[in-house]
Order: C-alpha cells, then sequence, then structure tokens
C-alpha cells in the first residue's frame, strides 16, 4: 500500500502542476491559518513560515501521510503585496508593480509521516512593463487579478504585462516544480 500523499492548498493551480509534472495528490484538504505578516517579517522568510505551518495544520490530522503545502508571496522590495480580494487592491498592486521589478517568492515544505519535513523558497524576479491606466483597467475588468497573490496571475493575461522572469516560472503561477518534485521524492523514499 502507498502512502497517501495530501495537497494542504485551495489552489487549483498548484493541483494541476502537481498533476501535470505526475504527482497527483491523492487528496485536497486546505489549511486554514492566519497568513498575516509578522511585525518587520520579510517576504523571503513569510513565504517559509507559511508553508511550515501550513503543512504542519493538515499534517496533524493526517499522521500516515505525505503532505505538501506551499505559498505564495509577492514582494516589491520589502513590501508584502496583498493577495488581492477588491478591484481597489489589484489596482494598488499593479499601479505599485508598473515599470518596476519585483520578486515572487515560493515556500514550500513537505512533511513525511514519520515527521521529517524538507522546507524550501524559491525565488523568481518578474519585471513589469511600463502599464498604462488603459491596461491596468482593461486587467481589473477580467476579474483575475482577485484573490491573487500581488493581484495578478501570470498564467492568464497578465502574461502580457511581463516583459522578463528570471527564475522558475511555475513558481510564479503557484509551485516550483522541480523543487518541489525532488521533496517529494525525498519525503517517498523515507516511506
Amino acid at each position: 500500500m502507498t502512502t497517501p500523499f495530501i495537497l494542504a492548498s485551495a489552489s487549483p493551480r498548484r493541483l494541476q502542476l502537481l498533476t501535470q509534472i505526475g504527482f497527483p495528490p491523492d487528496s485536497v484538504e486546505p489549511a486554514d491559518i492566519d497568513e498575516t505578516p509578522l511585525k518587520d517579517e520579510q517576504p523571503r522568510p513569510h513565504a517559509g513560515r507559511l508553508a511550515t505551518a501550513k503543512a504542519a495544520v493538515v499534517a496533524a490530522r493526517h499522521a500516515n501521510a505525505i503532505v505538501l503545502a506551499a505559498d505564495t508571496v509577492v514582494a516589491c522590495g520589502r513590501r508584502i503585496l496583498p493577495k488581492a480580494e477588491t478591484e481597489a487592491e489589484v489596482r494598488a498592486c499593479l499601479e505599485m508593480l508598473s515599470g518596476r521589478r519585483h520578486r515572487v517568492y515560493g515556500g514550500i515544505c513537505v512533511r513525511a509521516p514519520n515527521g521529517q519535513v524538507w522546507d524550501r523558497v524559491v525565488m523568481t524576479a518578474v519585471i513589469f512593463k511600463r502599464l498604462s491606466d488603459a491596461e491596468i483597467d482593461t486587467y481589473i475588468q477580467s476579474g483575475e487579478g482577485i484573490g491573487k497573490a500581488g493581484g495578478y496571475g501570470i498564467q492568464g493575461r497578465a502574461a502580457a504585462l511581463v516583459s522578463s522572469i528570471n527564475g522558475s516560472y511555475p513558481n510564479i503561477v503557484g509551485l516550483c516544480v522541480y523543487t518541489t518534485a525532488g521533496l517529494i521524492a525525498a519525503a517517498r523514499a523515507t516511506c
């Protein structure tokens, strides 16, 4: 019997990426945690802390499973951009990112049934072109930025707003599949 594999995330993009690389989870169980940054918390440690916390919450309910959790943090300098929940937040994010370089941090944590933990934070640098008010308005009207870290989803219309990427494209979508595949393989080797 194989060890159950659980994705601790509600992201349909993470599920799709895992399935794409041959690691479809046996079940999906999002962890409901407070994702508010700690006082003076920097973006990279924030992404790692959230992924680790999500994995711990779900692993506590499934002692005999391999659990994968992830978190995506978009940062402009030291500022952590929100997961945009309103059109106003999408606009604020896009105005801040317009013509600038920003970083996308992907926190990844895998927990094995024996309690062993593997975690990584992957960084991808992204540069947006300078956006006109009309481009921002059009993107907001698409509705794609709602619920996305930094107010955009690169797998959709926002791809046309990006002038360059340095690093893992799937990390921007929601999960660095190269790193994740290695961590899952390491966890399965312990079972």
